[in-house]
């Protein structure tokens, strides 16, 4: 695709918007079919298997969600992006209360259905931010079709040649985010499992819960903030790279590396130092877990710096290192922690 050509970036766009589609649906046929399979032999937590098929329509929409901001992204208004997953988290908190609090009364308590209800809120807001970014595409389809009456450079291309190139392009962003998850999926396959051996089966649960639980989500907090940085950065670099234009690459990648190191590495030092303090404000009824959040918090810094250089590199085509990092991370880390429990 050339500079102008609005067409030819609209056609990939509907093509990629349709592969995404199959593939999304797919994997939520998969995960709704193999929920029993997976919480009972690869997590060893058959109470998981209605959460995960309440998340298995999530699949479908955050496939199809990640395209269209994709789209928008690469026309460099992030605004739409952003106000999507504005809306989707707003769903999200909201929903989880209300669900949750509904079903807790007609469950009679069922830590289960509780749970279940709570992913079910996590699936109707990624339907939430799918249905503002298809309404906010119908509003400005006059824009675009305006652009695309402008077209110059265009280049007609198969349908299976454009779909290659696009899988060329997402497969190893997909495989970064791929690693990104096998990391989380290390903890569930081998915390409990580990713990189990020095401890009864309920505390190795409790503990990971700990972990999966409180933990995750206070030091993936900055982690969400400073991946809107490393969103703009792909667009803003491919352009700017486009027009050679490499003043703009060394100065706004510069820009990011300095914002992520003023995010990172106060929320680092804070909840290393003030992490039972936070645990008791947040968790007053279930404050454990300080030691846990205080080791946990040293990899924010590095987290976040490992984000937005992914974005630079991704925005410059260089988009198999990332993978490439991921990968040896994954490896390193299952393979300490197989170690550490046979030790």
């Amino acid at each position: 695709m050339h500079c102008g050509d609005h067409k030819g970036a609209h056609r990939i766009f509907k093509i990629a918007f349709a592969t995404f589609a199959f593939i999304g649906l797919l994997g939520s046929l998969m995960l709704f079919f193999g929920a029993r399979v997976i919480s009972n032999y690869w997590l060893q937590i058959p109470e998981a298997e209605m959460t995960l098929v309440a998340l298995s329509p999530a699949i479908f929409f955050v496939a199809i969600s990640s395209v269209m901001r994709g789209y928008f992204n690469g026309r460099q208004n992030i605004k739409a992006t952003a106000r999507s997953q504005t809306i989707e988290q707003i769903f999200k908190t909201s929903l989880t209360i209300i669900l949750v609090e509904i079903i807790a009364i007609v469950s009679n308590l069922s830590t289960q259905w509780m749970a279940g209800g709570a992913t079910l809120a996590t699936t109707l807001a990624t339907m939430a931010g799918f249905g503002y970014l298809y309404l906010y595409y119908k509003v400005r389809s006059n824009d675009i079709a305006a652009e695309i009456k402008s077209t110059v450079n265009y280049k007609y291309e198969r349908v299976k040649t454009i779909i290659k190139k696009v899988l060329l392009v997402s497969i190893p962003i997909a495989l970064t985010a791929i690693m990104s998850s096998i990391n989380k999926n290390i903890d569930s396959f081998t915390v409990v499992r580990s713990l189990k051996q020095f401890m009864s089966e309920d505390m190795a649960i409790a503990q990971y819960g700990i972990l999966g639980g409180k933990v995750d989500m206070l030091t993936n907090l900055p982690l969400s903030i400073n991946v809107a940085f490393s969103t703009a950065l792909v667009p803003a670099i491919s352009a700017a790279k486009a027009k050679k234009d490499k003043a703009t690459i060394t100065k706004k990648t510069s820009f990011s590396l300095l914002t992520s190191m003023i995010i990172g590495l106060p929320c680092t030092i804070g909840m290393c130092v003030f992490a039972g303090p936070i645990l008791n404000l947040l968790f007053p009824n279930a404050s454990d877990g300080e030691v846990i959040l205080q080791i946990s918090s040293l990899t924010i810094i590095f987290t976040i710096l490992d984000q937005t250089i992914n974005g630079v590199l991704q925005g410059y085509g260089k988009l198999k290192i990332p993978t490439i990092s991921l990968g040896v991370r994954s490896n390193c880390k299952a393979d300490f922690e197989h170690n550490f429990s046979t030790y």
